[in-house]
């Protein structure tokens, strides 16, 4: 293929779409990224005051996410990371009750027939309950309109499930990206639900894989790169600003724009991108897990929401987290290792810790930002948009971000054999 693809953002979205454009022939494509590594939400760091690696957020991919796994594969990823049964443990920590979720691997679920499949004191036609998703097809509603939320199960399941998936109250999000959710996770059996672990960081596993294979064919990255502006030329994008350094698109080249929709929504005149944002809080503690502790672990009736364990350091996440967000860090800390060390059995005191804080983490979920997603392409010919942020029919998620990647490269594509078959 002839053309440059400028890509302003290394994140998940950016990185899927050169993969797929990759492998489609184009040979010159290159990186603009603001952040000194590539990555954007899915990366691995190490910090300075723990001194061990740890990832921006711990994430949760399921083999029913398709998109991830086929980017995995082809980047050679996969072999940095463990596949899990179709099993899910929770703690309850008001009651002390565990339970391991297990669905069977058809789509027939035989497995809510089984007492010791499922959450303790459940029946099987609680199981049920989100097939009332189904009321909302093509209708903007709320999940809390159409699914019965004000059960135990949904509480002990439904919730900590979507609540992790949405980064949103599950009874105020969007109901469609909620179904999307079900019928390609639960909704696929328990083949579709088996945990997919990057045990050694995001990054090994998701991002500088990537790398290596885009380097190997051509591809550059230019990091600490922020873009300050784009000049347009009619209708089409004629150059891109960083302020030290105009770069010139040529009249054959692409820009795909895989930054967040703040800058998006900057720099390309009338696009309409979600307004409103939803935290998420991570917790680090530098202390090894218990032998036999699960690698992760939902915990219900407490801040804490799911619990991952790695070699030499154990990672909280709670999503959907304003209100941490101006919380003394120190008590934070003490309050969920106080939880920690309960589900665990390992000391009272706290060990070392870290938090990592991202108001702006995902976009808001719910229905009136759901319509502000635009789709890959723009007015101008030969920009295009990838990002967790834009059409996907997800939340934001992995997933949704590589999506969001392979729509672009599509959208490339298409307008490419358009233009070609209008020269001929």
């Amino acid at each position: 293929m002839a053309g440059t693809v400028h890509i302003v953002g290394a994140g998940l979205g950016g990185l899927s779409a050169a993969v797929d454009l990759t492998d489609a022939g184009y040979k010159d494509i290159r990186f603009y990224e603001a952040a000194k590594a590539a990555g954007g939400r899915c990366r691995s760091f190490v910090d300075t005051v723990l001194n061990i690696t740890v990832d921006n957020g711990s994430h949760l991919l399921l083999s029913g996410n398709w998109a991830a796994v086929r980017y995995l594969k082809k980047i050679d990823g996969l072999k940095e990371m463990t596949q899990c049964e179709a099993e899910i443990p929770f703690a309850d920590l008001a009651s002390g009750e565990r339970w391991t979720l297990r669905p069977n691997s058809s789509r027939v679920p035989w497995w809510i027939l089984d007492t010791k499949r499922r959450v303790p004191g459940s029946k099987p036609t609680d199981y049920l309950a989100p097939l009332g998703l189904l009321r909302a097809i093509n209708q903007s509603k709320l999940v809390g309109e159409v699914m019965n939320t004000k059960t135990s199960l949904y509480e002990r399941l439904w919730r900590p499930v979507m609540l992790a998936a949405l980064n949103v109250e599950p009874a105020e999000a969007d109901a469609q990206m909620a179904i999307t959710l079900f019928k390609e996770t639960f909704g696929g059996g328990g083949a579709a639900c088996k945990p997919i672990i990057a045990h050694q960081g995001m990054s090994s596993a998701y991002i500088d894989p990537a790398i290596k294979y885009l380097t190997a064919r051509g591809a550059s990255f230019s990091y600490g790169r922020t873009l300050r502006g784009v000049d347009y030329d009619g209708q089409r994008a004629a150059a891109l600003d960083f302020g030290d350094e105009k770069i010139v698109v040529g009249p054959d080249d692409i820009v795909i724009l895989a930054a967040p929709p703040v800058v998006a929504r900057s720099y390309v005149p009338g696009l309409i991108t979600p307004e409103k944002f939803k935290a998420i809080v991570n917790v680090h503690f530098k202390i090894a897990p218990p032998a036999g502790h699960p690698m992760y672990l939902g915990v219900v009736n407490s801040i804490t929401e799911w619990l991952f364990s790695y070699e030499d350091h154990m990672s909280v996440t709670i999503s959907a987290a304003d209100e941490w967000m101006h919380h003394d860090r120190e008590d934070l800390a003490r309050k969920v290792w106080a939880e920690v060390s309960k589900i665990t059995g390992l000391p009272e005191e706290l060990p070392p810790w870290q938090i990592n804080r991202e108001r702006r983490a995902t976009f808001a979920a719910i229905p009136s930002e759901a319509k502000k997603r635009p789709g890959p392409k723009t007015q101008f010919g030969n920009l295009f948009l990838a990002g967790d942020w834009t059409a996907t029919g997800l939340p934001a998620c992995m997933e949704g971000a590589v999506r969001s990647g392979n729509a672009a490269a599509r959208a490339v594509l298409e307008t490419a054999q358009a233009t070609s078959g209008a020269a001929a």
